[in-house]
């Protein structure tokens, strides 16, 4: 009776029961048991974070953690306070680090929406200067500038006959510009942000990171190269450290298209920022920049493709005359050297470079080079190219260089004279002779005697000259006939190879007297 009884009471269910029996009920009822289970999960999963924070503490310095807390990208910068602002900077900047194929606006057009207007955001965000520069951050932004700007230009964007584009290629503009033009306005805003602490900032500003932009210097879009040009002559002027390496590898780049390709886009950009550069150089010149001036920049003047950048080279070489004046020789003698032959293109910006210099060449200097100068300039005031010849004469009216050949008249006058009587003889180009004659009144009213003495001189040459062809005409027509007699011998009869050889060697002596 008492067991019947006693069997009908609720049995005690054990603790691995009930925790059973409670995950077999529905999800909307819960027990007290699955309550305190999940507490004490809880607690030892928190108790676990904590153990890493401690540990990563250790194993990174909270100078390298300081703001790298993972925030939502999408967020702006109104909707965080002003201690996240920093993390989530960081975390925009990691978002953009994707690239997308911008050549089809289709694909992932979204992302690519998405991915602009955070970069205006970023762009926003450091203008107003909120921003603090710290190693998580520069880190963070050289790496998303290097994914976004580093890259290979493809071979097919390059001209295979000329140097890089010409004066009358159409430019080509990249399908990225939309990303690519906020990448760099973020980028020299930083390297123009005031409060940059340039010792932190050098570490990921490095020659890697330098010689990468470098590169993008062969873009052939013009605008790349434009803003290209303005960062790197911010680097130089804010990173001193690297002003050394910057020139080097700029040297570099010359070296390479004046003697190996021949082809770069950015030659003339590069120019024009060693324009600034040299401007500053101090004085007196080191060995280092002197070297540059006959090393890299005197050799680009080889190269067909000089027009596109030769108005910044002028500009560069005048710059270092006007720091030492005692360069003009050796500028001078650079562009004897490299002077064209053959192409009066070139001629036209060689002789309008040598005016510029002329300007500033003192008298010692010009003394150095006057006569190898005006061998050349005969040349170019007899040249059958009226432009060139034009040009030539014209030198004569710039006062400075009128009154260098005017003190040295003794010597220069010999040099060019015949090449103005010539002129007055058989240049076909009317404005050609017009110069050439006022170039001879304003000598003969400079220096009568000496005009007179080279006209004489002129004449005894011209009539020796004459001499010597009337004896070799006279020479040749005694040759032809010895060849007519050998030809009448050699059909009368015989064999005649034996025949032939005794008039052919008196033919040969007398050919011998006559030279």
């Amino acid at each position: 009776m008492i067991k019947q009884i006693l069997s009908k009471l609720p049995k005690k269910v054990p603790k691995s029961d009930s925790s059973d029996s409670g995950r077999s009920e529905s999800g909307n009822t819960t027990t007290f048991g699955n309550v305190f289970q999940c507490t004490n999960v809880g607690s030892t999963i928190s108790s676990k974070l904590n153990v890493v924070k401690r540990v990563s503490s250790v194993v990174f310095p909270a100078s390298m953690n300081t703001g790298v807390e993972a925030i939502d990208p999408s967020l702006s910068f109104k909707d965080v306070s002003n201690t996240q602002k920093q993390s989530l900077f960081i975390s925009k900047l990691n978002l953009c680090c994707k690239v997308y194929d911008m050549t089809d606006p289709d694909k992932n057009c979204t992302e690519q929406d998405q991915k602009r207007q955070t970069l205006l955001e970023l762009a926003d965000f450091v203008s107003s200067g909120s921003v603090k520069f710290t190693e998580p951050s520069i880190a963070a932004l050289c790496k998303m500038c290097a994914a976004n700007l580093f890259r290979v230009f493809p071979p097919k964007f390059r001209t295979s006959t000329t140097g890089g584009e010409t004066e009358d290629d159409e430019p080509m503009f990249d399908p990225a510009w939309s990303h690519l033009q906020i990448v760099y306005d973020l980028l020299l805003q930083f390297i123009n942000y005031n409060s940059l602490d340039v010792k932190v900032a050098k570490a990921h500003v490095d020659h890697a990171f330098i010689l990468r932009l470098l590169d993008l210097f062969d873009s052939e879009d013009p605008r790349e190269r434009d803003c290209l040009k303005t960062i790197l002559h911010r680097i130089y002027g804010k990173f001193m450290l690297h002003r050394s390496f910057i020139r080097k590898s700029v040297s570099n780049i010359f070296y390479r298209f004046v003697f190996e390709t021949e082809r770069h886009n950015g030659i003339a950009e590069l120019l024009e920022i060693f324009g600034s550069v040299i401007s500053g150089f101090a004085l007196p010149l080191k060995e280092e920049h002197k070297l540059f001036l006959w090393r890299a920049l005197l050799p680009l003047h080889k190269p067909k493709s000089i027009g596109i950048y030769h108005q910044q080279l002028t500009y560069c070489i005048v710059q270092f005359i006007d720091k030492d004046q005692r360069l003009a020789s050796s500028v001078i003698k650079g562009l004897l050297k490299y002077w064209p032959v053959t192409n009066s293109q070139k001629e036209l910006m060689f002789i309008s470079e040598l005016e510029e210099v002329l300007e500033m060449t003192s008298m010692p200097e010009f003394q150095k080079i006057m006569v190898p100068l005006f061998r050349r300039l005969g040349c170019c005031l007899n040249s059958s190219h009226y432009q060139v010849a034009e040009r030539a004469h014209l030198l004569w009216n710039n006062e400075h260089i009128l009154n260098l050949i005017t003190q040295n008249r003794q010597v220069i006058l010999p040099l060019v004279f015949s090449a103005l009587v010539h002129n007055s003889q058989s240049h076909w180009n009317q404005a050609v002779l017009n110069l050439t004659q006022n170039i001879r009144k304003m000598l003969s009213q400079m220096d009568e005697d000496l005009v007179l003495a080279c006209q004489r001189k002129f004449e005894e040459d011209d009539a020796r000259s004459s001499a010597v062809a009337e004896r070799r005409r006279i020479t040749w027509e005694r040759l032809e006939e010895a060849a007519a007699g050998i030809q009448s011998i050699g059909g009368g009869g015989g064999s005649g190879g034996g025949d032939i050889l005794v008039p052919v060697k008196s033919a040969s002596t007398a050919c011998s007297v006559a030279c």
